[in-house]
């Protein structure tokens, strides 16, 4: 008898995690064994039920999907993340595969294309939706030209403590919004700081800085 996928849901609306629900296991491939509604849920259901794949909502209140994703890895490597999003944009991808997810999957997929690719996952592939995949290996070049350690400390030194701290934000996959929500400051003071970051960086956007600070380790709030 094939085994089944055991499967966690995590989306912060009740309606949509319902429908996958719903659809998953009309497959007989497919066993939904817990959904969750927070980041911060999902860690501790995914430590209890120990699925074989978790289905990770991206953009999530508190804890989002890629810092969930990064924390269940680090204690569960084995666990298969594929993001679920209603957003293409490269920062988010950038994070998701930095964080370790298998795949980044757009909401608007056909669900016979998701149960497909969610199968390709759990027999060992890695995916990414075809609207996202050309961004990230444009940007993944910048992943091979990691900084040496002097130069690593001569950057982080053009950076003031509170631009370094939005920096990691920034490359854990966090919006303006949430950034400020998180240290307490508007999201325009945000833009500007982001503003500033680049500049000093001579970089032209967040994604090539995101894909830099997991160069420098600052990902996990640590420096190299």
């Amino acid at each position: 008898m094939e085994k089944k996928a055991k499967i966690l849901v995590v989306d912060d609306h009740a309606v949509v995690r319902k429908g996958l629900q719903f659809f998953l296991e009309s497959n007989p491939s497919f066993e939904v064994i817990g959904e969750a509604e927070s980041g911060e849920e999902s860690v501790v259901k995914a430590r209890e039920l120990k699925p074989d794949i978790i289905l990770m909502d991206v953009r999530m209140p508190g804890l989002n999907g890629i810092e969930a994703c990064r924390m269940i890895l680090e204690e569960q490597p084995e666990i298969k993340v594929v993001m679920l999003t209603s957003y293409s944009d490269e920062e988010s991808v950038m994070a998701s595969i930095l964080a370790g997810a298998r795949g980044y999957i757009l909401k608007k997929v056909d669900t016979d294309i998701l149960m497909r690719d969610l199968q390709r996952v759990f027999q060992g592939e890695s995916l990414l939706d075809p609207a996202v995949t050309q961004h990230v290996f444009e940007k993944l070049k910048y992943l091979t030209k990691a900084p040496s350690a002097d130069e690593a400390v001569q950057t982080l030194n053009q950076l003031t403590s509170q631009e370094k701290r939005i920096l990691s934000l920034i490359a854990k996959g966090k919006t303006n919004k949430e950034i400020a929500a998180e240290i307490y400051i508007s999201p325009k003071t945000v833009r500007n700081y982001v503003t500033n970051i680049l500049t000093k960086l001579n970089m032209s956007n967040r994604t090539q800085a995101a894909t830099y600070a997991a160069s420098l380790g600052l990902v996990n709030g640590a420096e190299k």
